[in-house]
């Protein structure tokens, strides 16, 4: 049986055809791209939300698309242990849907941000870094107004090893 993953399309989205390439061409997974109102998780192994500016982030960044029926469906997936990846956009869509504990703020130069940054890796427990050491570095692409993570509950997350990257300098220093 060969893995299939849904990466969901919204209005607004982009990075959802780049999200297919790499699934299909370097993984080597099936992926399909999915209207947000079509997506059935019973059809799938696995969900990735893209970057974007779903639903054109009026009110705030993901809240829109945080009560679209894709979203309950994703939950089911995340109840039965099915990987659930939001990236960029998606990540603010599955923190206003409250997957994670917290919110995304604003940056803190209250401007739009758009530079490659450093993230050193803190699990490699998961599905999208089972590869990696803990300690690696990567690099890559941010582009966002509303990147800022805060909770309250950070000890909490930490000791639940629930923290998979942290912004480092390149030595991979916090």
């Amino acid at each position: 049986m060969s893995i299939r993953i849904a990466v969901i399309d919204f209005p607004a989205s982009n990075c959802n055809l780049d999200a297919i390439h790499v699934l299909n061409n370097v993984v080597n997974v099936r992926a399909d791209l999915v209207w947000h109102n079509h997506f059935k998780e019973s059809n799938y192994d696995g969900v990735v939300l893209p970057g974007g500016f779903s639903f054109g982030d009026y009110l705030r960044a993901g809240i829109i698309a945080a009560h679209s029926p894709a979203i309950e469906e994703a939950r089911i997936m995340l109840k039965d242990g099915r990987p659930v990846i939001g990236i960029c956009n998606g990540f603010q869509i599955l923190t206003e849907a409250e997957f994670l504990p917290g919110a995304l703020l604003q940056n803190e130069s209250l401007k739009f941000v758009c530079k490659w940054i450093n993230l050193r890796v803190e699990n490699n427990q998961t599905a999208f870094t089972n590869k990696m050491k803990i300690g690696d570095v990567i690099d890559i692409p941010i582009a966002h107004g509303e990147g800022r993570f805060y909770t309250d509950n950070l000890k909490e997350l930490e000791e639940n090893n629930q923290i998979v990257f942290r912004y480092s300098t390149e030595q991979g220093e916090l």
